[in-house]
């Protein structure tokens, strides 16, 4: 009997511990590590293109990397005058890119020819490049005559499309 009273005095002490209760005063949080910092997560640049890339060129120029020219004909006018101010701005601006300037021909004409007038059309360009301040050494110049076409056809259309130089950013 002794035993069982000894367990049931122990038992009351066991469950009068476990009150729910809680205490009136908590005990003071002792820091035993370095608060964890985590790094700020920098943001997600912008896919797009490079400044000062053929493909950004391309997009700010919007169709202004390309003059036309008229039948055997490699002066500038006034529309050609505003596309190649734009690309002297464009290439003033980002002063680390160089260009090469593509003479092409239509597909009349011998291919000596339409070679000649394609370098003279670039050369054209290039020289109103550098009057508005482009630096010579950033340009250089080829002729593709009549082998790149940009339209096929024999017909006007087709060949006013071809009589062109097209701005080309390398690197």
């Amino acid at each position: 009997m002794r035993i069982a009273v000894i367990i049931a005095a122990t038992s009351t002490l066991a469950l009068a511990a476990c009150s729910k209760e809680a205490p009136a005063e908590l005990p003071p949080v002792q820091e035993t590590q370095a608060p964890v910092v985590r790094p700020t997560p920098t943001p997600t640049p912008v896919a797009g293109p490079v400044d000062g890339s053929q493909e950004h060129f391309a997009r700010v120029m919007a169709g202004r990397d390309v003059i036309f020219f008229d039948t055997d004909r490699s002066n500038i006018d006034s529309e050609d005058a505003v596309a190649l101010r734009a690309q002297a701005e464009y290439m003033l601006q980002y002063g680390f890119t160089n260009a090469t300037i593509e003479g092409h021909a239509d597909e009349r004409g011998t291919r000596e020819y339409n070679l000649a007038l394609g370098e003279r059309r670039a050369n054209s360009a290039k020289n109103y490049l550098v009057s508005l301040g482009v630096a010579e050494n950033r340009l250089r110049t080829v002729s593709y005559g009549e082998e790149r076409p940009a339209a096929t056809g024999s017909n006007e259309s087709a060949w006013a499309r071809n009589r062109r130089a097209v701005t080309v950013m390398i690197d």
